[in-house]
C-alpha cells in the first residue's frame, strides 16, 4: 500500500523516485516488522522489486542523489537502531525469489527464501545445501556474508553471481571473483545487491539428502531458541578460538552469562550465543549486552568476540555491532 511521504531527510527526491517502475513502495516503513529481532524504527522508503529494471532504478537513483540505500532480504542478520533509517531499504523479498533447476545446476534469486531453496534441491536429489536447511534467511544475503552451518559456506556450492553494483550496472562474476572465505565474500563492503546465483551440486538420493536435513533440524529445536525474537548467531566463530578454547556460545557461557539481561534483551538460557528480544528490547539494549559480553569474555577467558550481525545506524552506515558506539552506563540484571 502506498502511503504519503513523510517530511523526513529526502522528501522532494523521494518523491521523484516513487513516481518511477520500482515495484512496490511503502513509506515511513517500521523496519521491526522486517527483521527477525523485531528492533528498528521507520524508514523514510522501503522499495520491494520484482525486476532487475527496478533494482537499478533505485540504485541509480539513491547513487545519483547520494541517499543512503540498505538492502534487506529477511532481516536475519541485521540489528537496525531504534531511531529508524534516513533514506532507502531496498527489500529482495519474495517477489525476487524465482528458481531453476537445470540438471546439477540451480539459478535463484536473491529473494529466495534459503530452507524452500534447500528442500528444492533436496527433491531434485542435489546435494550441497543441505547445511542451510534451518537458516531462516534469504539467498542474496546468504551468499555476501558466505553464511551457513557446521562450519560450511554457501560459496562452496556457487559457480556465478550476477550483482548490481553501487552506481547501478549489471555484473556477473564468477566464483573465484567472489572471493568466499568463512563468514566473509569480497561482495560485502561495495555497494552490491546480489540479485542472482547459479550454484553447483552433485548428484545423490533425495532420501539420503532428507535424513540430513531432519538430522540438523532436530539438533536445531534441541540447541537454539525459537520461541523469541533473534538474529541467529551474534558472535563469529574463528579457527584459532574453536580450536583452543571452543565455539563463542561456549566461551559466552563459561564466562557466566546466560541469562544475562540489559533492558529487555538477553543472552538466551538455551545458547548463549544468541540475544533474545524479551518483548520490546531496543537497539540500545542489545548494543550494551554485547558490548558487556565481549569486555567479560576478554577479561575472563583472553579473546577477543567480533560480531557475525551487523548494525545499521540511522545514517545507513552498516558496521559489525561490536563496532558501534554504545554507552557503557547500563544497568544489567
Amino acid at each position: 500500500m502506498k502511503t504519503r511521504l513523510s517530511p523526513q531527510s529526502y522528501p522532494e527526491q523521494l518523491s521523484q523516485l516513487v513516481k518511477a517502475d520500482i515495484g512496490s513502495w511503502v513509506c515511513n516503513a517500521p523496519l521491526a516488522e522486517h527483521a527477525s529481532w523485531q528492533i528498528g524504527g521507520p524508514a523514510d522508503l522501503l522499495v520491494e522489486p520484482g525486476t532487475v529494471d527496478q533494482v537499478t532504478t533505485v540504485v541509480r537513483f539513491a547513487h545519483s542523489h547520494r541517499i543512503p540505500l540498505i538492502v534487506i532480504g529477511q532481516g536475519t542478520n541485521l540489528l537496525f537502531d531504534d531511531a529508524g533509517l534516513r533514506g532507502i531499504v531496498l527489500k529482495m523479498g519474495h517477489k525476487f525469489s524465482r528458481i531453476a533447476i537445470n540438471d546439477n545446476r540451480i539459478t535463484a534469486e536473491a529473494g529466495a527464501w534459503v530452507p524452500g531453496l534447500a528442500r528444492k534441491a533436496m527433491l531434485a536429489g542435489l546435494t550441497g545445501l543441505e547445511h542451510t536447511i534451518g537458516i531462516p534467511g534469504t539467498l542474496g544475503g546468504l551468499v555476501l556474508m558466505n553464511g551457513g552451518s557446521q562450519r560450511k559456506g554457501i560459496g562452496d556450492n556457487v559457480r556465478r553471481v550476477w550483482t548490481v553494483d553501487g552506481e547501478g550496472e549489471l555484473l556477473e562474476l564468477r566464483r573465484d571473483q567472489c572471493a568466499f572465505s568463512y563468514r566473509h565474500s569480497a561482495l560485502q563492503g561495495g555497494g552490491a545487491v546480489v540479485v542472482k546465483v547459479e550454484l553447483e551440486c552433485e548428484r545423490q538420493t533425495p532420501q539420503w539428502i532428507r535424513q540430513l536435513m531432519l538430522d540438523d533440524l532436530r539438533e536445531r529445536r534441541r540447541k537454539f531458541p525459537r520461541k523469541l525474537p533473534n538474529c541467529g548467531s551474534v558472535f563469529l566463530s574463528t579457527g584459532e578460538m574453536h580450536a583452543s578454547v571452543g565455539p563463542p556460545g561456549k566461551l559466552i557461557e563459561d564466562a557466566g552469562l546466560k541469562g544475562t539481561r540489559i533492558g529487555n534483551a538477553e543472552v538466551s538460557a538455551l545458547h548463549a550465543n544468541f540475544i533474545v528480544n524479551r518483548n520490546g528490547a531496543t537497539s540500545k539494549d542489545v548494543l550494551s549486552l554485547i558490548d558487556l559480553i565481549r569486555r567479560t569474555v576478554r577479561e575472563r577467558i583472553g579473546f577477543d568476540l567480533c560480531c557475525e550481525v551487523r548494525y545499521v545506524n540511522s545514517a545507513g552506515e552498516i558496521m559489525p555491532a561490536h563496532q558501534a558506539n554504545v554507552s557503557k552506563t547500563e544497568q544489567v540484571t
